[in-house]
């Protein structure tokens, strides 16, 4: 299905003699650079006009010969001092608008910039079964991903199916209840935080998993990847996910039978098991995450967690980083000492979160989280300065955050003493500025709640629709909720994702 042919309507003043010549020019030194001599050129001469970088995301203008920061909006600056409105990337090749603030679509620009793409893989003596394997290897040539080219059976299916579904703000495409099987709300919950991770949805629904193994009727990504479809299939008729608690159990034996378990403990299993059976869709590219895999839930949910143990006579220190998919934290009330709270507790705003007085908030869960802890001399530890068993201090810090954070309160209690279920309320926000911790911003996407004692209890859901739209997913009822309603819930497990994902 073509795109249409109109599109902005600002790019007719660019359009004068010569403009196709001098479009392709610029594709041909500046962005593609197929040749050796083009790509020196390219090196030498792509530095923004104002700073000198070399990088952040440099854009050309169109009218004058100008390379500027798009990051750091100098390309923004001249566009406005010159009234030059149009800028084109010089990594990826796309023509940005400054008056619709913008990328934008042209059919005559495209067809340039694919005809000189095509040039510049030909320059480089490329077959096409070479382009893909190149394309996900390099960059100066052309985009990351290839453009998609629907086939001539998807042309014909296209027809057939005229048919389209606009997703507007009212839509409820992928709210979808779900039978419990018998205490499997703890699963259920789970099942609607992880379908309406974005990241996660665009993998599935846009059929990124290839299944490696021998039979992928025990493959709990495909079933992961059928359940998707059934979500989004826009039937409103509760799904009954027989298949997917057959396959948790199978893989995860300690989940089986039909006992109340803790949701917590189903999304780390659901997790590893997610984790285990995708290796084949990581496309060899090297991770960028501590567990040093590229798959797409580690892309999602691995973070890394630092872990600094000072020695107290000589103050070496000894740091080690490992992955995670949570952060657990503690709560007042447990039998853990908790920090006294963060400033803000006398019923002022903080980050977003409402601070009645005496109140513990998220971001004072956080800080105890963080803080030194001093490990006593019944967990001496031997420093390898003083070669010998020392007192230490152990401090946690987020190496690397991830795209999805999950915060798990830990309201459960298991001691020799006593078992018991924690209900002091958390205050937590809907946008989570983790800057005291990591420079990064998140927005709440998910929040499981747990109704009723450690010994008999039930499971429920918030999960966001749109930007301000929450439903509540109670197994097989979804009920339309407020902010207030989410935002005053228990909470115990707290799903954000990051507002800004940056270009690895």
């Amino acid at each position: 299905m073509s795109p249409p042919a109109a599109g902005c309507c600002h790019v007719t003043g660019f359009k004068v003699e010569n403009w196709k010549q001098n479009l392709r020019v610029i594709y041909q030194c500046f962005v593609w650079s197929g040749s050796a001599e083009t790509r020196k050129r390219k090196a030498k001469s792509c530095i923004c006009h104002m700073c000198g970088a070399h990088l952040n995301r440099l854009h050309s203008c169109l009218y004058c010969v100008f390379f500027g920061c798009f990051t750091k909006k100098h390309i923004h600056e001249h566009a406005k001092a010159k009234r030059h409105n149009l800028a084109i990337d010089l990594l990826y090749g796309g023509i940005y608008c400054f008056m619709c603030q913008d990328y934008i679509y042209d059919k005559d620009m495209e067809q340039i910039a694919k005809e000189e793409q095509r040039k510049a893989w030909k320059l480089q003596a490329f077959t096409p079964t070479m382009v893909s394997h190149y394309q996900c290897t390099m960059t100066g040539i052309g985009e990351k991903y290839s453009t998609w080219e629907p086939t001539k059976r998807e042309l014909e299916l296209l027809r057939h199916n005229p048919k389209r579904r606009k997703i507007t703000t009212n839509c409820t495409i992928g709210l979808r209840g779900l039978i419990n099987l018998g205490n499997t709300c703890f699963m259920n919950c789970i099942v609607q935080a992880l379908t309406h991770t974005p990241l996660l949805r665009d993998f599935f629904l846009s059929d990124r998993h290839k299944c490696e193994m021998q039979s992928p009727s025990s493959c709990l990504v495909c079933e992961m990847s059928t359940l998707f479809q059934e979500f989004y299939s826009g039937h409103r008729s509760p799904h009954i996910p027989y298949r997917l608690l057959h396959l948790v159990w199978t893989h995860a034996r300690h989940l089986a039978g039909y006992e109340q378990q803790d949701a917590h403990e189903f999304l780390i299993a659901a997790l590893d098991v997610l984790h285990r059976h995708c290796k084949g869709d990581d496309n060899g590219k090297k991770a960028n995450n501590p567990n040093h895999c590229n798959c797409i839930i580690d892309q999602i949910f691995t973070g890394g967690l630092q872990s600094d143990v000072t020695c107290q006579v000589c103050h070496g220190v000894s740091t080690t980083i490992d992955p995670f998919w949570d952060i657990s934290l503690d709560l007042p009330g447990s039998s853990t000492p908790f920090w006294p709270l963060s400033p803000g507790s006398d019923g002022s705003v903080v980050n977003g979160e409402s601070h009645v007085s005496g109140t513990t908030t998220l971001t004072d869960c956080l800080r105890r989280f963080t803080r030194p802890e001093h490990l006593g001399s019944s967990a001496k530890i031997k420093c390898s300065g003083c070669h010998s068993y020392q007192e230490s201090t152990k401090q946690l810090t987020m190496k690397k955050l991830p795209i999805v954070a999950c915060f798990h309160l830990k309201r459960f209690e298991h001691s020799a003493k006593l078992r018991r279920k924690i209900t002091t309320y958390v205050s937590f926000p809907l946008e989570l500025d983790m800057t005291p911790f990591m420079a990064s911003r998140y927005s709440l996407f998910a929040v499981v709640n747990h109704q009723g004692t450690l010994e008999s209890g039930h499971y429920t859901s918030f999960i966001r629709q749109h930007k301000d739209q929450w439903f509540k997913c109670d197994d097989a009822i979804i009920t339309k909720a407020s902010i207030k309603d989410v935002l005053d819930s228990e909470g115990y497990l707290l799903f954000y994702h990051k507002q800004f994902l940056e270009y690895e």
